[in-house]
């Protein structure tokens, strides 16, 4: 699951509690495998948090070796090497109460 929080940062949570193992890999990090490690929580979910400007980010999670799709996150797309996970993180204005709109919207 992936979820946008206040100031262009982007948390990635997956769940897979038997795993030794989780890294994430995507276009914000060059597809490296080894260089975004994820770390465990207690519940067994695994967790990231980046910072990202405004794009369109397709990434995976490679887990003891295996890869895995998002399917909650904001879609698949098809990439050169098969399908990834999509995250699209657009221009926000922050409200006073805490409300996120896309750029433009509101007054």
């Amino acid at each position: 699951m992936v979820t946008k929080k206040q100031g262009g940062r982007v948390e990635f949570r997956f769940c897979r509690p038997n795993a030794r193992r989780v890294f994430l890999a995507g276009d914000f990090n060059g597809w490296n495998p080894s260089v975004t490690p994820m770390t465990r929580t207690a519940s067994g979910e695994w967790v990231h948090e980046l910072e990202l400007g405004e794009g369109v980010y397709q990434f995976k999670y490679l887990a003891d070796d295996a890869w895995f799709l998002d399917y909650a996150a904001f879609g698949i797309e098809q990439g050169p090497f098969g399908w990834n996970s999509v995250i699209v993180v657009d221009k926000q204005k922050w409200c006073q109460d805490g409300m996120v709109l896309p750029c433009g919207e509101g007054s």
